[in-house]
This record gives structure tokens, C-alpha cells and sequence, in this order.
């Protein structure tokens, strides 16, 4: 039996549609993943919050130059840390393979504006890099266009 033109049409759209509806089920549970992780790292959950990373995952500091391969290794370093930490998520962009978040990393009362790029393989990390930046002072010469921000 073949199939005519609007046959075949139909059933490309029917599996678009399909497609799109999976990719937005990943999505959410990416997330609600992220999410979970999020929160366990503030609560200092370690276990918890290394659930998201698959075993071989490499975490990535440019700013220091350390490379951490392995879910163990990864939370291992970040048990280690002996300063008290808080995380205050921003905004978390992101969808397929790609998520951004965006949050203020405070380590003993000191505030460091925190940005994790995180790759993902099905529903686990692979990949993450981090970079950090410490609050400044804005300069009196752009006061004028500016407005404060809440953070």
C-alpha cells in the first residue's frame, strides 16, 4: 500500500509533533533535576546533589585552572571545602543538551556571582564549567543610565 502526499505529510507532522512533545517531557524532567540539585547543594546534601552527574562527568573551574573527572572526585572536592556555603539561584535557562544557571555563590557571608554551564546526555551531566565573579563597585561615570538591580 502506498501512501499519498498528504499521507506522507500527515505522518511527518505527526512525528514533529511526537518529537517536540518528548524533547518538552526531557525538558521538564532535566528541570525538575536541576532543581533538586540546586536546592540539595544549598542545604549542603551532597549526596543529593551530585545525583545529576554521571559518573565519568568533568567539572571545570577556568578561573583556577582545575579540571575534577568523575562524579566522586566532583563531590569529594566540594565536601572538602571548609567554608560555609549558600547558593541563590537567579534564573536557570536552558533546554536539550544545554543548560545555563545563573546564581549568587555566598561562602562565609561573602558574595560571588556564579555562572554554571551544564551539558547533558539523556538526563544526567557530562559536563559542567563554572565561572565566578566577585561583586565591584559600579563607576559614578555611567550613573546616569543605570538602575540598581535586586540581588
Amino acid at each position: 500500500m502506498q501512501m499519498n502526499d498528504r499521507q506522507r505529510n500527515n505522518r511527518q507532522e505527526n512525528d514533529e509533533q511526537k518529537k517536540e512533545q518528548s524533547s518538552a517531557a526531557r525538558d521538564q524532567v532535566i528541570r525538575a533535576a536541576l532543581d533538586q540539585h540546586w536546592t540539595a547543594s544549598d542545604a549542603n546534601d551532597f549526596e543529593t546533589e551530585h545525583l545529576i552527574y554521571q559518573e565519568d562527568a568533568v567539572l571545570e573551574y577556568p578561573q583556577s585552572g582545575e579540571r575534577f573527572r568523575g562524579r566522586r572526585n566532583i563531590q569529594n572536592q566540594r565536601a572538602s571545602q571548609p567554608s560555609k556555603k549558600r547558593f541563590t539561584v537567579q534564573r536557570i535557562l536552558g533546554g536539550g543538551d544545554l543548560w545555563v544557571t545563573e546564581f549568587i555563590l555566598t561562602y562565609d557571608g561573602k558574595p560571588s556571582y556564579t555562572v554554571s554551564i551544564m551539558e547533558f546526555l539523556g538526563d544526567k551531566v557530562t559536563h559542567e564549567t563554572q565561572y565566578f565573579a566577585d561583586p565591584f563597585a559600579a563607576p559614578a561615570s555611567r550613573v546616569q543610565w543605570r538602575e540598581p538591580m535586586d540581588t
